[in-house]
């Protein structure tokens, strides 16, 4: 199943616009734009890879205002569309959302399935606690 083209168009100029927005500071913004992006999909819209990078947008911009608890429902959303499930950036984010609430198990767990998938360099442009607490859990 493909999009059609001016759905996949719109999706991508929306997810774009996002996108800089995130760059100009303007999270609340980007959020909007994003879900907009997101209403644009069809039915079933988790069948939808494009669903995928979607919820992780939207995600990734409630990571950066501290909203774990909305965050971590839009990674959990996406690791569920297609190629979420083992994508190393999805299981970071989880594994920083559980520790962020305190759930240090699964934390552990997507955190090295993070690391696992894409080594060290995924956990270098975040807070080093994430990678400290994982170095207690596994060695690297």
């Amino acid at each position: 199943m493909q999009l059609s083209d001016s759905t996949y168009s719109a999706i991508r100029a929306l997810c774009k616009q996002g996108d800089d927005l995130v760059k100009t500071g303007d999270l609340e913004a980007a959020k909007q734009t994003y879900i907009a992006a997101l209403r644009l999909l069809p039915e079933n819209h988790q069948d939808w890879e494009a669903a995928t990078w979607i919820y992780v947008a939207i995600g990734d911009v409630h990571y950066r205002m501290k909203n774990y608890d909305k965050a971590l429902k839009c990674f959990l959303n996406a690791v569920q569309c297609p190629n979420g499930l083992g994508n190393p950036f999805i299981h970071l984010r989880l594994g920083q959302l559980y520790y962020e609430q305190e759930n240090f198990e699964k934390a552990a767990d997507e955190l090295t399935r993070a690391y696992m998938g894409a080594g060290m360099e995924i956990f270098m442009e975040d807070d080093p606690k994430y990678l400290a607490f994982l170095e207690t859990k596994i060695e690297i």
